[in-house]
């Protein structure tokens, strides 16, 4: 009798593994791997899947409204910092150890506007040969971790190609590439970088040409769907007197736009997208 019992429990036993096993390969069968795992599929996309967004903030460096709600931004942003200024130095170096991209944010001549809105150190049609030189190195200089550069204002000079074609000499002597902002369609930036191989980048969605947060959001989301379609988007913001819509916006908007894209500092788009790294032909103090 105990026999018996024993005998019926071991064939009891048995057939209650084998039906666990077939449970198993069922399962495996069915989601087409050959592992059985907890773990929940990686979702990481790979480099050629990301949709990267660069936002580019002018006019930092000259303690303008806006600027502290920038630099405490939870993603990558870049700064562009104008040169001269009371605060140039302090918000370049407090934007590098937040782990933001630096650029020197270079005053050039327009076709209109006021010439107290260059700021010190600018760019005009009348300088010589060697001062446009001078200047851009002394702009250079003077604002720390800079790796790149693109116009403020300028539209006058983005489309000289006597003096863009020094600015960017100068630029990739110091391992920098010039990001042209876009304020004359007439531009000769583009060509001249491709003919010194520097990469051609430039601004493709001004976010605050009107200082309303509707307007802001609605640009915005135009970027993105951008760096959806063509995978990558360079989009320029400002502190001042758009400051603090613009910066309210981006911050509200950073966890619904992250499901979409990967917000980039410029020269990490440049290095993905470009394939270009800096070879810098002359020292640089600029740390």
């Amino acid at each position: 009798m105990m026999r018996h019992k024993w005998r019926k429990g071991y064939w009891g036993g048995l057939k209650f593994r084998f039906w666990i096993f077939l449970c198993v390969v069922s399962i495996v069968i069915a989601s087409g791997g050959t592992e059985v795992s907890a773990m929940p599929p990686e979702t990481k996309l790979s480099s050629s899947q990301l949709n990267r967004m660069a936002i580019i903030i002018d006019d930092v460096g000259n303690d303008m409204r806006g600027t502290k709600e920038i630099l405490d931004m939870p993603v990558k942003l870049t700064v562009a910092v104008m040169p001269f200024l009371q605060t140039t130095k302090k918000d370049a170096i407090a934007a590098h150890e937040k782990g933001m991209d630096v650029i020197v944010h270079m005053p050039m001549e327009p076709k209109k506007g006021k010439p107290e809105w260059l700021g010190p150190g600018a760019i005009t049609s009348n300088l010589t040969d060697e001062q446009v030189r001078e200047r851009v190195e002394k702009a250079i200089e003077d604002v720390p971790y800079a790796i790149g550069m693109n116009n403020h204002m300028g539209s006058k000079i983005t489309s000289d190609k006597r003096i863009m074609s020094i600015v960017l000499d100068v630029c990739r002597e110091h391992g920098l590439f010039f990001v042209d902002s876009r304020t004359n369609f007439r531009s000769v930036v583009g060509e001249l970088a491709i003919a010194k191989k520097l990469p051609p980048v430039g601004n493709d969605i001004f976010l605050d040409d009107q200082n309303s947060k509707a307007h802001i959001r609605k640009q915005l989301d135009l970027a993105a769907q951008r760096a959806v379609d063509k995978k990558s988007c360079v989009v320029i913001g400002h502190v001042g007197h758009t400051g603090m819509n613009t910066s309210a916006v981006i911050r509200e908007s950073v966890s619904r736009l992250q499901k979409r894209v990967q917000f980039v500092g410029i020269g990490d788009m440049i290095r993905d997208v470009w394939h270009w790294e800096a070879a810098p032909t002359l020292p640089t103090d600029n740390k």
